[in-house]
């Protein structure tokens, strides 16, 4: 192979992975259509780092549960010095309701309710349609 090859191989190669570099960033990403909502509110007397730990174990369900599409969360926030029904807030979208029920079902979240539910004063959960 030539000089002049070699160098229209070379541009070649590298407008490929450029045009793939591209391809990928501009892709679209996966759609969510439905959310779940999450509140807790936990007992009396449950220390912050036990919250922590709570808010940390739900994050990382995004990781071992490929139906999440996104997770957000947070402590809840009263104007006036008003009392929460709940303490935080756990906001996850999925693609479907098979993905919510897959994600319910799954062993990690399963385990994950079995480890902190004792920390737990009551929950409430809130499945709907994300309006575009």
């Amino acid at each position: 192979m030539n000089a002049k090859s070699k160098g229209y191989t070379l541009i070649v190669v590298l407008l490929c992975a450029f045009a793939l570099t591209i391809y990928g960033a501009y892709s679209p990403a996966r759609k969510a259509q439905k959310q779940q909502i999450v509140c807790v509110k936990f007992k009396k007397g449950v220390e912050n780092a036990a919250v922590e730990q709570h808010m940390n174990g739900f994050a990382t369900l995004k990781h071992e549960i490929p139906q999440i599409v996104g997770y957000t969360s947070g402590k809840t926030i009263l104007p006036n010095q008003a009392v929460a029904e709940y303490d935080v807030v756990h906001y996850l979208t999925f693609q479907s309701e098979a993905d919510i029920k897959t994600f319910e079902n799954s062993a990690a979240y399963k385990q994950f309710i079995k480890d902190n539910q004792v920390i737990w004063e009551k929950t409430l959960t809130v499945n709907a349609d994300i309006r575009q």
